[in-house]
Order: C-alpha cells, then structure tokens, then sequence
C-alpha cells in the first residue's frame, strides 16, 4: 500500500472527527444540549462526511466502525491503529477548540457534550446495555449498507440518519456515545467526565464487533448465496 495513500486516509480520518466532534457537539454546546438539534447535528455531520471524505477512507470517523471493518477483513491492522490515532487526535483537538473559544457558553449540561452513565441503581448495566445495543444498530447499518454497490449513491444518507436515530433514543440517557473517539475528547475538558470514560470506549467496540460478526455469520453468508 503507497504510503502517501496511507497518509491520506489517516488525514481524512483526522478532519472527519474533528468536524463531527466541533460540529455535533458544538451544538449541543450552543442549545443546551437540544435532543433534537444535537440529534440531527450528528447525522447531518455524517452525511456531510460521507460525501466529503468517503472515497478516500470509507469515512469511519469511529473507531468502533474501524474495529468492525477490521473484523470483517476490510481493514488492515496498521490501518486500524492509523485510523485510530487520527480519530481520537482529530476528536481531541475539536474539544481543544471548544475549550479554547466557547468555554463561556459551557456548563453543566452540556459539558462539552460529553457523556455520562445515567444516575439509579442499575446505572452502569443499564448504560452498557444502552451503548451496546445502539452501536450494534449503528454499525450493523453501515456495513450492510455499504456492501451493497445499488446503495452506492445514498449509503451516507442512510447512515447520517441511522446516526440521528440513535440519538435521539439514546441523549436522554447517556448523551449517547456510539463512538469512543467522539466521548475521548469532551471527557478531556468536561468536569469529572473522565470517570465515565471507559464505559464509553467500551461498550461502543462490543457493539461493533457483534455487528461485525453478525454481519459476517448472516448477512455476507446471505450475499455470497445470491
């Protein structure tokens, strides 16, 4: 593989977390955390993306898509770590921003639109469960989606509102993460966020690697029938 091409996609990889960390979290930063606004920002950000930067990494700008893909034969391990880095880096330098410029408007609901493991007893499962089965949804989308060449043309249309649909389930809950890289950032610079952290890098991969196996054991199963 061409180094340069390498460089590429890793470059890519950067420019699509930050813009959907300062994007999409941003808005929740600028109306207060708005289920609805912060739902579609996310989505939105997406489709924009996949358009943007979808030819030259696949637009993962997620590091539990990038385990699933990896898991599905579709990306090199060296990939997997290049992707990785520049998508926890591009996440982090977004939040940076925000600390940086919009600390005014930040406060306690919002904080940097991180996320958080909901408040009760069984809070902890409950989070887990929450993330993982979001995640499955999420990434399951994309790698059906994108097997498919007919979908070609509107596969980041379904994925953006795929993203905005499991938002807007899973805000009033904990914020929802889906992605590791995008929770790296806010938890850097929110107060006391970074407890929560590693429930969010992990259930974001468990739920990428069932839907990679579950897309490997049904749906490609299915596909090499046809």
């Amino acid at each position: 593989m061409n180094a340069n091409l390498n460089i590429k996609k890793y470059i890519a990889e950067f420019i699509g977390t930050f813009v959907l960390v300062f994007v999409a979290c941003g808005t929740a930063i600028v109306t207060g955390a708005n289920t609805v606004a912060t739902a579609l920002a996310f989505g939105l950000v997406i489709v924009a993306m996949a358009y943007t930067i979808g030819n030259i990494s696949g637009c993962h700008i997620n590091p539990a898509v990038s385990v699933a893909m990896f898991l599905n034969g579709k990306l090199s391990l060296i990939d997997l770590i290049g992707y990785c880095v520049a998508q926890f880096a591009g996440a982090t330098v977004a939040s940076f921003v925000h600390f940086l410029y919009f600390d005014e408007l930040i406060g306690d609901l919002c904080s940097y639109g991180a996320n958080r493991i909901m408040d009760g007893g069984d809070a902890i499962l409950t989070s887990l469960t929450v993330e993982i089965i979001l995640t499955f949804i999420f990434v399951l989308v994309i790698l059906v989606v994108t097997s498919k060449p007919e979908l070609s043309n509107i596969s980041g249309l379904l994925i953006g509102l795929t993203l905005t649909l499991v938002h807007l389930f899973g805000i009033g809950m904990t914020g929802t993460s889906v992605n590791p890289a995008r929770s790296f950032g806010p938890a850097l610079f929110a107060t006391d966020a970074i407890g929560d952290y590693w429930l969010f890098l992990i259930a974001p991969i468990i739920g990428g690697a069932l839907a990679a196996f579950t897309y490997i054991y049904v749906f490609k199963k299915d596909e090499a029938q046809q």
